[in-house]
């Protein structure tokens, strides 16, 4: 017995079965012996043909035509794609659908076959000459690297065999036909019973009319097209075998990639695309409902904010905040960044990467593109028109552009009078507050804290009050319905984003560069 190994380069196994049309989609798998046979006579004709005379060739394709192989199949799944094919017809141009239907192979697994011959030392010297040289096997794009198995006593056990007659197939099995070369004695016994030359084929073709090759081998050599013109629909010097394959031959087990040194990217940035774009005094609405989508696809930490038992992280502000952008001049929503300093793992990547929409303003869907996910420096900006991140950039001084809440209330004695820290603010108030987390966030003290009565933009004057300021779903602490808006002046440049106050985890308290163009 030889044993042969084929290794598919790209993965992919592209041929069509005997006898089917190229879009029933229905690939030729395992490969049949009449296609091995004619892969190892064009090899030769391509690459040795020179070297030496076809008698051991001829000789070597007749002791494979004597058995029927038996295959080990790897894992694999079978796909095509469709292409549309321009076709003119008279002055009109129509279009042709055509499948390119392939075999996906699983990555480091071959086919094996296996041939119940035995090859004197020459005629394995040329196969394994033969194998060593074969590019491509099956269509053009079918790159493979191909090889003699050496002699072994522990080779696995087929998984596809040829059924005997009257053998059984097993309840995991299912029955397909491979076409194959006769074996020499029944081609002659074939060519002794053709009659003489009779009607029929196509057009009135003779089908006897192709001439009659001599041997299997001269049989192998026919080109499809002239056979199918002579009206043959089964080229001469070839038999049907009956095989066994496994009734799952194309059912492969989804593999998740192993991530790469764990890597957790803390940014992912989305255009939000709608026919009524939101207005970014709907920021916290725009952020809770990215926040359950993003839960119902993957109840994960760096979403919910939760551990596993449903109660609140303790390791700080570190799960994901969605942070609304808009367009300098109009106000409306373009894109909406996630930064989570606990990084996103591989579940929660794949739960972005599957966020197509989220429902709008009055029934307007809004379309979400991924546009990346990376680090802050990758996406930070200080250019609106750059279409990178305002709130992940590089500043000194920095502007609400949604309105701060502040968690605490204004702290006071019992005559009334309001309490005061050494710096003489008022504890409890929105600058005090503001300040205070601030620290908290690990920024700077700030040199100044100016107070905001407005959002510019473009020519408008949008007032804090326009903005939601209530979570529908969940809760969170607030010292009342009142947003501030204010300008930080830092002594030196900071990192964003600047979240800070009730809802920053939705878009809420959002600080952005002074210079927004």
């Amino acid at each position: 017995m030889i044993g042969l190994r084929f290794q598919f380069i790209t993965g992919r196994w592209h041929a069509t079965g005997w006898g089917n049309h190229v879009n029933e989609g229905v690939p030729d798998w395992p490969p049949s012996p009449w296609r091995i046979c004619r892969a190892l006579i064009a090899t030769w004709f391509h690459k040795r043909r020179h070297e030496e005379s076809d008698t051991q060739l001829r000789e070597l394709i007749a002791k494979l035509a004597s058995a029927a192989p038996a295959y080990v199949l790897p894992s694999a799944t079978a796909s095509h794609t469709r292409h549309y094919v321009p076709v003119n017809v008279g002055r009109k141009e129509e279009r042709t659908k055509i499948f390119d239907t392939f075999v996906h192979v699983a990555q480091n697994e071959s086919l094996l076959v296996f041939w119940p011959v035995e090859l004197d030392g020459a005629h394995r010297e040329l196969l394994a000459a033969l194998l060593a040289v074969l590019n491509y096997f099956g269509r053009a794009e079918s790159l493979v690297e191909a090889e003699l198995l050496p002699d072994s006593n522990e080779l696995p056990q087929p998984n596809a065999r040829p059924i005997e007659t009257g053998g059984v197939i097993g309840a995991d099995e299912e029955p397909i036909r491979l076409l194959a070369p006769a074996t020499p004695e029944q081609y002659a016994a074939w060519l002794k019973r053709q009659a003489a030359p009779e009607r029929g084929g196509r057009r009135g073709h003779r089908r006897n009319a192709y001439p009659m090759p001599g041997s299997v081998f001269d049989a192998l050599l026919a080109d499809t097209g002239d056979l199918k013109n002579a009206g043959w629909s089964q080229p001469p010097g070839s038999r049907w075998i009956e095989y066994a394959r496994p009734a799952e031959s194309f059912r492969i087990a989804p593999q998740r990639e192993p991530a790469i040194n764990d890597y957790r990217p803390k940014v992912a940035r989305f255009a939000v695309v709608s026919d009524v774009p939101p207005s970014i005094t709907e920021a916290l609405n725009l952020g809770e409902r990215f926040h359950r989508a993003l839960v119902s696809r993957c109840p994960s930490p760096v979403f919910t904010g939760c551990d596993s038992l449903g109660k609140p992280l303790t390791n700080g502000h570190q799960h994901a905040f969605y942070l609304s952008e808009c367009d300098p001049q109009r106000g409306t929503i373009k894109f909406l960044t996630l930064y989570a300093p606990m990084g996103f793992d591989e579940d929660a990547r794949r739960a972005l990467e599957q966020l197509r929409q989220t429902w709008g303003y009055k029934g307007h869907k809004l379309q979400l593109i991924l546009l990346g996910t990376g680090e802050r420096n990758l996406f930070a900006s200080t250019n609106a028109e750059s279409g990178r991140s305002l709130p992940l950039a590089s500043a000194q001084e920095w502007i609400s552009l949604t309105p701060f809440i502040p968690t605490r209330h204004v702290k006071a004695r019992r005559t009334g009078e309001p309490r005061r820290d050494g710096d003489g603010l008022v504890i409890g108030s929105p600058v005090h507050d503001l300040r205070r987390l601030l620290r908290e966030a690990g920024f700077p003290e700030p040199m100044k804290i100016d107070f905001l009565p407005h959002l510019a933009i473009g020519y408008r004057c949008i007032h804090w009050l326009e903005f939601q300021h209530t979570r529908h779903h969940g809760h969170g602490r607030k010292a009342g319905e009142r947003g501030y808006g204010f300008r930080i002046t830092f002594s030196k440049r900071v990192d964003g984003p600047i979240t800070l106050g009730y809802g920053a985890h939705f878009g809420l308290g959002l600080f952005v560069p002074a210079d927004m163009t």
